[in-house]
């Protein structure tokens, strides 16, 4: 381009062009418009969900284990071994509106865990396996046992130790894995 001085200006290849103002304006709109479309688009799909009520259906379920304890079975290793199972504690608060269950539970002390409960009046009768747990909206549980329980069948010795992995699947709220603390026999 020969400018009305007589100098010559050219373009570097690749590199910044003036356009005119009318033009700058015009891309700088069409650079905007897709965002802004974006937007109008999710404003109208979030008010369709409220207005059908929709948004109101979900429950956040958040789930917390505040005590996690393994008794250990026998002060010596031997007498341990002899008792097979081993019970557990846990106080499970189900902080949400909707009720939840506990479905599994592993550790990698022992290949069989199972959920347990026991007759309503606590120790007295035996301990029956089931399917899961139920954890109420906005309550606190507590598993022992003494009724609802975690039973390690046959787990490897873990006396020893300060702590053992356990980890909870529930059924709405995830996987919760946990260190379970080592007590002193028959307590939390």
């Amino acid at each position: 381009m020969t400018l009305a001085n007589g100098n010559v200006v050219t373009a570097a290849p690749g590199g910044p062009s003036r356009a005119a103002p009318g033009r700058q304006l015009q891309e700088l709109a069409m650079a905007a418009l897709a965002p802004v479309i974006c937007a109008a688009l999710l404003v109208g799909l979030l008010s369709a969900w409220v207005a059908t009520g929709a948004a109101g259906t979900i429950a956040w379920v958040r789930i917390q284990v505040s005590l996690a304890a393994i008794p250990m079975r026998a002060f010596t290793p031997g007498a341990a071994s002899a008792v097979g199972g081993a019970t557990t504690y846990l106080v499970i608060r189900n902080l949400s509106n909707s009720p939840d269950e506990l479905v599994s539970a592993h550790s990698p002390i022992a290949r069989h865990i199972v959920l347990t409960t026991r007759p309503a009046g606590g120790a007295v009768g035996p301990r029956t396996v089931v399917p899961d747990l139920v954890i109420p909206a906005h309550a606190k549980t507590t598993l022992s046992p003494f009724g609802n329980d975690v039973v390690l069948m046959n787990p490897a010795p873990f006396e020893a130790g300060r702590s053992v992995p356990l980890t909870l699947t529930f059924r709405h709220g995830g996987t919760i894995t946990v260190q379970a603390a080592v007590t002193p026999p028959g307590a939390p």
